[in-house]
């Protein structure tokens, strides 16, 4: 029992290492200055190392919206631009009543970085905050 659990656990530090190392080849490259911030204002977006399938992101006409469990779940929010990196997105919908977020949350983004089609936002809620980085794929 030990031995297969010390196999797991050292399976899980090698794919969290490689998984490190992939992420600072990438931040290697040089990003775009200045960003590209436009970027965030339409398309299609995954989320790195997240299948399509767990989450995805549309924006158009300054409504986000994003998608869980295939699709089948969404939270939509209108998106408030403060500045061309900053905007607001204020949660108007969603459709599963089990979601932490909640109608009327305002979440304070920032662009930090672009780098062809990457996107890393600060996000920032209620005190805490946390980088994100989206992939643009349309």
């Amino acid at each position: 029992m030990k031995m297969s659990f010390l196999k797991i656990f050292s399976a899980g530090i090698l794919l969290m290492t490689a998984t490190q190392a992939k992420s600072q080849k990438t931040e290697s490259q040089k990003p775009d200055n200045p960003a590209k911030c436009a970027n965030i204002k339409e398309g299609k977006f995954l989320r790195a190392n997240y299948p399509e399938a767990i989450w995805y992101m549309t924006v158009k006409d300054n409504v986000q919206t994003e998608y869980f469990n295939n699709g089948k779940d969404y939270i939509k929010s209108t998106l408030v631009f403060v500045d061309d990196c900053n905007y607001k997105a204020i949660v108007m919908e969603k459709s599963d009543k089990n979601d932490p977020a909640q109608i009327g949350d305002v979440f304070n983004n920032k662009i930090v970085a672009t780098q062809d089609n990457l996107l890393k936002i600060n996000m920032k809620i209620e005190g805490s905050q946390f980088d994100v980085v989206y992939v643009k794929v349309k």
